[in-house]
């Protein structure tokens, strides 16, 4: 691909099979397509790019093989992956690594893996030496452009020193025609060559692009002067201006795709932090392994200052560990035994023995590439807008560039003067810029973010978050710790406190509600024993119900004792709710007596309050959700610094009330942490997963974070805020320089040469505009 028109029309391409909807991003040169299988397959989709003038490229990942012994294994295994549709692989029994060549959408990597262990053996993704073979494939391809470019600019120099004498008022040939002609040819039809081809693919699709507009530009150039050489006309040529056009869109590619390898430096600063080697303890001795073969259940060693090489669970020692690069905090966390560690995180101090639990690309770190990488070839929103004027850009400045040629000639009867004009109107409108604008920038933020704890599932998602005017916050685990403690024991009548415990808690055992976990742990702190329950029975976001020897007891809120005809003490519940405590209450069913109740205080996490302030100096309306009764409501929001909530709002209501403020016309974020709160993150505009949350609501989610702070919403909203902004800027760059350019062009206030090195520098600077967003950064 060479500019946005050629990303429009795979796209277009693609999306006329049936149930196929493909976004094709110009930036990372990768297509996202979703299709129905029983109805287009692989090999369709392909044969669509392919028509398209375009090409396919093969994928090629490693494969760490486990199990084999001999030479005959790598055999049978080759075999294995080689039936596979469109697969061709070697094994290499040395190294125990198989590397294979497939093309993307025809198998998976899974499907190769299970195909090995299939066959009888083990096999895990090389990611890492994935990213780092990419590397060097584009740095050799570059390398190779470098070397085009720097002849072209040899036979080019000449070309533009004369042109340079003209301007000082020599108007003759310094150099002679048939050495001028020598030296523009093989830039023409040698190094410009790949023009042709391009364009001729893409006329052939059905479709124009850069290519085409360079290739008429130059070859109008180019032939009028040969024409003029061959017939000895007395006319000026001009050699130089298609030369020297070729050599400078090299330059500008060149510059390109430069400025572009760094947009994903983010991924590869995170492969980076990985090491490649680990101890382990083998039958009772240290020995040095690749860090790809370690296995789960394998205990290794780290030492102080060493990166984990996998993720796992400490089993001996203590000592601080930096997890700045999965989280964005600074801070080190304390590690203990039963600690689990991330691999790429630093052990700071002592020595660390772990078990591996995630290997591969079970690796948080894996995880976060890979959602990344999801999330940089999505397409945002706002990038349809350039792609639908990219597709049918080419076409019109074809036609400008046509009457530019006729009017200019007609009026002026001077169509060597015509003809210069119109080549400056074909080299001067190239859309690149326009098509770099938002990838780029897109790129550029969600790596960012990954280096800071926000991690964006795609495109859209992080375009959303800017037009975010409402943010709700589940209270539990979000605005607070999400460890709730006891805090009160208020026995009626004669009981004492720990029998109202011991029952309590007793009643408790069957449930996974944080309050009775709460109430289990401060039971099991003063080393109660607690008594066999009959008949238990949960009641959602109420409590429980359960049978003690012959009693029938009920333990919940006070909303609910009301509702089984329990007379409570509203003066103890009031006194214990203003204080910011949830109260829950202990009553015999049959006679409706009351035996005690205990308060239980879920602390604010430190940074709410801040985060809430933060928010709001946005421009952002904070909502509190909670279970809780308005009291005790009000106490949180009013510590937190929030205005407006709602109380007792039932799990199964969290996604309703979500969507109650969506229908009063608000831009709706949701922020959660738990299973419960997965409906309500779907039902919102931008659904945010903090760190703490369970797989299902990070699925739910559009964006997670992995830091357990709500700072990170207002960093992933800032975050997003600077991204659009800098997509907007290079829209308006890319837009007024065609704007511009154009015209200038058209009446002849551009040489051809001056467009030339214009097209190539506005496709550098909007990339360049773009990188600028790593100097974003979160606050704590």
């Amino acid at each position: 691909m060479t500019c946005a028109a050629c990303a429009s029309r795979i796209e277009k391409n693609l999306n006329k099979l049936s149930s196929v909807q493909a976004a094709v991003n110009f930036a990372n040169e990768k297509a996202l397509v979703n299709y129905d299988e029983s109805q287009v397959n692989a090999s369709t989709l392909i044969q669509a790019i392919e028509k398209a003038g375009f090409h396919v490229t093969p994928r090629s990942v490693q494969l760490q093989i486990q199990k084999m012994t001999c030479a005959a294994c790598a055999g049978h295994i080759e075999k294995a992956l080689n039936k596979l549709p469109g697969v061709t692989a070697t094994v290499n029994v040395a190294t125990e690594i198989a590397r294979v060549n497939f093309m993307p959408g025809a198998v998976t990597v899974q499907q190769l893996i299970d195909a090995v262990v299939k066959a009888g053996y083990g096999a895990s993704e090389i990611s890492e030496n994935t990213h780092a073979e990419q590397k060097v494939r584009r740095e050799a391809a570059y390398q190779t452009e470098l070397r085009l470019f720097q002849i072209s600019a040899i036979l080019t120099l000449p070309l533009v020193l004369q042109m340079g004498a003209m301007f000082t008022g020599h108007d003759m040939d310094l150099l002679p025609r048939w050495l001028q002609w020598l030296l523009a040819t093989p830039v023409q039809f040698w190094i410009g060559r790949r023009f042709y081809i391009g364009g001729w693919h893409a006329l052939r699709g059905g479709g124009a692009n850069m290519d085409v507009l360079v290739a008429l530009g130059t070859s109008m150039a180019y032939f009028f002067s040969a024409a003029v050489t061959i017939f000895g006309l007395n006319q000026h040529v001009y050699f130089e201006a298609s030369a020297a056009i070729i050599t400078l869109v090299l330059l500008g590619k060149l510059m390109e795709a430069r400025a572009k390898s760094k947009t994903s430096e983010a991924i590869e600063a995170l492969i980076r932090l990985q090491p490649k080697t680990a101890r382990i303890e083998r039958h009772g001795e240290i020995i040095e392994v690749p860090a790809s073969s370690l296995q789960v259940n394998d205990i290794f060693l780290v030492r102080a200052g060493e990166n984990f090489p996998v993720d796992g669970v400490v089993v001996e020692g203590s000592s601080d560990v930096n997890e700045s690069m999965l989280t964005g905090e600074s801070l080190p966390v304390s590690k203990r035994a039963g600690a689990k560690i991330f691999a790429a995180t630093q052990n700071q101090q002592g020595f660390l023995k772990c078990r591996a639990t995630g290997v591969g690309t079970q690796t948080q770190l894996a995880a976060i590439i890979h959602l990344v990488e999801e999330a940089q070839g999505s397409k945002a929103p706002i990038q349809r807008m350039a792609d639908t004027i990219s597709g049918i850009f080419v076409p019109i400045v074809v036609i400008i560039s046509f009457f530019t040629f006729a009017i200019t000639g007609w009026l002026t009867g001077d169509f060597v003067t015509a003809l210069i004009h119109a080549v400056s109107v074909l080299v001067i409108a190239c859309p690149c810029a326009l098509g770099l604008a938002t990838p780029t920038a897109i790129m550029v933020g969600t790596g960012r973010g990954a280096q800071t704890g926000v991690l964006v599932k795609n495109a859209a998602a992080l375009e959303h978050a800017e037009k975010i005017q409402t943010v709700v916050v589940d209270k539990t685990g979000t605005l607070t710790e999400g460890k709730p403690e006891v805090t009160d024991i208020v026995p009626a009548d004669t009981h004492h406190s720990l029998d109202l415990l011991r029952i309590a808690a007793s009643l408790e055992q069957g449930s996974e509600h944080p309050l009775a976990r709460a109430i289990l742990d401060h039971a099991k702190k003063m080393q109660l024993t607690l008594q066999s329950i009959q008949d238990f029975a949960a009641i959602t976001g109420g409590g429980v119900t359960a049978q003690i020897e012959s009693i029938h007891y009920l333990i919940g809120s006070p909303k609910l004792l009301k509702q089984h005809g329990v007379d409570a003490d509203e003066q103890q519940i009031n006194h214990l709710q203003a204080e910011g405590k949830t109260v829950i209450g202990v009553a015999e069913i049959s006679t409706g007596k009351v035996l005690g109740y205990l308060a239980i205080a879920d602390r604010l996490r430190a940074t709410s309050r801040r985060a809430v302030e933060r928010l709001q100096s946005l421009g952002i309306e904070v909502v509190m959700l909670t279970g809780d009764n308005a009291i005790t409501a009000a106490a949180i929001a009013q510590e937190a610094g929030i205005t407006k909530f709602q109380a007792e709002v039932l799990p199964a209501d969290k996604a309703s009330a979500v969507k109650t403020i969506k229908a009063s016309g608000q831009f709706t974020a949701m922020v959660g942490d738990g299973i419960n709160d997965a409906p309500a993150l779907a039902a919102a505009d931008v659904g945010f997963a903090i760190g703490a949350g369970s797989d299902v609501a990070i699925e739910a989610a559009d964006i997670t974070l992995v830091r357990n702070d709500l700072m990170s919403v207002a960093d992933a909203i800032s975050l997003s805020r600077a991204t659009l902004r800098k997509i907007r800027q290079n829209l308006f760059f890319a837009f007024v320089y065609n704007t511009l350019g154009i015209p200038l062009a058209a009446i002849g206030m551009l040489n051809p040469v001056i467009a030339g090195a214009a097209m190539a520098m506005s496709s550098v600077s909007v990339v360049s505009n773009s990188l600028l967003l790593k100097r974003w950064q979160p606050q704590h």
